[in-house]
């Protein structure tokens, strides 16, 4: 562990973070922010259901990590989310008792079935929750290259997400590297590319720069795709000018500028909610849904359309 996280294995259950409560008129209410969800993660959950495991800042992020108690109906129940920003965004996401996350991080867990097997860069790697799914429920073809820029996230992970041993039961499948992620790349190019980059709670901006789009397709193989979380209104930042719907329009713009027509969406919930990406033609539905390892996500698959067609 860092040593700045030493000290803080056992905060106190106090609440920093902004969390919407039932009315029991807590002290210190706190909100994890949705950074894109599928199920209902804004409904209400009372204070002494929700424990703090750490709070510190890193050089790159204000680090919180909250777990709700798993005697909660709250959707999040038996959950630990890593929150980063100073709103409260939610970046990470692990159940005791389930694989899938009721996230955008299950619509990233589709990609594979559609992609050449090989490796996987994960861009933003966070606490790991991608990686997990990815390596849990695909075989041992698909390998995942992590990048993340700040190495006291990748503690955290280590400590209160299970990452040790998740690199211990696949530690010819898991690789990760500290530092920018828009310089990840492998000798053979990547099968796939899952990008997560946010930063003060929005998309980096570098992603509403069409090079940076045409750099990153040229570390592809062939037949390789792109999967993207562009964030969304539900998506808080720390600038109120980096509205998060205006900042999804201006990456997919930035998107569509190298990818055309062969660009596509994909937006959680009701439309208020955060939106992913892919790109490549759009494949077979029905053969990749079959090729999905488990049921529950196949209703993903229905739900891209071309960007195009595409209304905020």
């Amino acid at each position: 562990m860092a040593k700045e996280l030493v000290s803080l294995h056992f905060l106190p259950p106090q609440f920093h973070i902004p969390l919407p409560l039932r009315p029991k008129q807590p002290q210190n209410p706190i909100f994890p922010r949705r950074r894109n969800r599928t199920s209902n993660i804004d409904a209400p959950v009372p204070s002494n259901e929700v424990k703090t495991l750490a709070k510190f800042k890193s050089r790159h992020n204000n680090i919180r990590v909250i777990e709700v108690s798993r005697r909660s109906d709250h959707p999040l129940a038996g959950s630990r989310l890593l929150l980063l920003d100073t709103p409260g965004n939610i970046h990470s996401i692990s159940f005791l008792l389930k694989t899938l996350t009721d996230s955008y991080f299950d619509v990233f867990a589709t990609l594979p079935p559609i992609i050449p097997p090989g490796p996987v860069g994960v861009l933003g790697f966070g606490a790991g929750s991608t990686a997990r799914l990815i390596l849990e429920l695909y075989p041992p073809e698909y390998t995942i290259h992590g990048w993340e820029i700040d190495p006291c996230v990748i503690d955290v992970g280590r400590e209160f997400f299970s990452l040790s041993k998740l690199e211990r039961d696949h530690k010819d499948r898991i690789f990760i590297n500290i530092g920018d992620a828009l310089d990840a790349s492998v000798k053979t190019g990547f099968s796939g590319i899952l990008v997560d980059l946010f930063s003060e709670g929005s998309v980096i901006k570098e992603l509403q720069d069409p090079n940076v789009w045409r750099g990153l397709r040229s570390k592809l193989r062939k037949r390789g795709r792109i999967m993207v979380n562009v964030g969304g209104r539900c998506v808080e930042a720390e600038d109120s000018e980096r509205d998060g719907d205006l900042v999804m329009v201006e990456t997919l713009k930035a998107m569509s500028q190298v990818f055309g027509d062969k660009l596509f969406v994909l937006t959680l919930g009701n439309g208020d909610d955060s939106s992913v990406a892919l790109t490549g033609d759009l494949p077979d539905l029905d053969a990749w849904k079959k090729s999905l390892p488990v049921r529950e996500l196949r209703s993903f698959v229905d739900m891209w359309k071309p960007f195009t067609e595409f209304k905020v």
